[in-house]
């Protein structure tokens, strides 16, 4: 089996990888150093929505905390990487954007603690005494992009493995 780096949905996944990353560095680079959340936070937007200012050192919901950002960088461009393989042999256009999504937010939050020490997080959301995680745009790509991968595996394969027993 020949390792493919580039196939024809590549360009789809790259393109969308730089949105989501532009995307995300341009609302934290605003959040930060234009309307100065650390300031004013919080800010209660609706009953049940805050921006907020949290500084995340861990992963997803800030499990195995860290002050040695370098290893979470380094998983990060590493697992972009196997994403970026998986997507130039996608068959399909919505894993290969889904892929895209999900790079896109990792290297995003990779280049926060790279340069900050720490993803910035600001969403919150909230009822009552339960609180949500706090996210922010690249890990409501990346969320949204695994979302996707399931959806094609499930529902697309399922349609696929159903034309090909015809």
């Amino acid at each position: 089996m020949k390792l493919k780096l580039w196939g024809p949905l590549a360009p789809l996944t790259l393109a969308l990888a730089a949105l989501v990353f532009g995307i995300d560095q341009l609302h934290k680079y605003w959040m930060l150093d234009v309307y100065g959340i650390n300031e004013k936070a919080p800010v209660h937007i609706t009953k049940f929505f805050d921006l907020v200012m949290v500084w995340n050192t861990g992963v997803s919901y800030g499990l195995f905390s860290t002050h040695v950002q370098e290893w979470l960088v380094a998983l990060s461009v590493f697992i972009a990487v196997l994403l970026w393989i998986w997507a130039c042999g996608a068959r399909r256009a919505i894993a290969a954007a889904a892929l895209g999504m999900v790079i896109g937010g990792a290297l995003g939050n990779a280049l926060d603690r790279l340069s900050r020490g720490a993803v910035a997080d600001f969403f919150l959301f909230h009822y009552q005494s339960f609180s949500w995680y706090v996210f922010n745009v690249a890990d409501i790509a990346i969320v949204a992009g695994v979302a996707l991968l399931m959806y094609d595996s499930v529902v697309m394969g399922e349609q696929e493995s159903r034309r090909g027993k015809a």
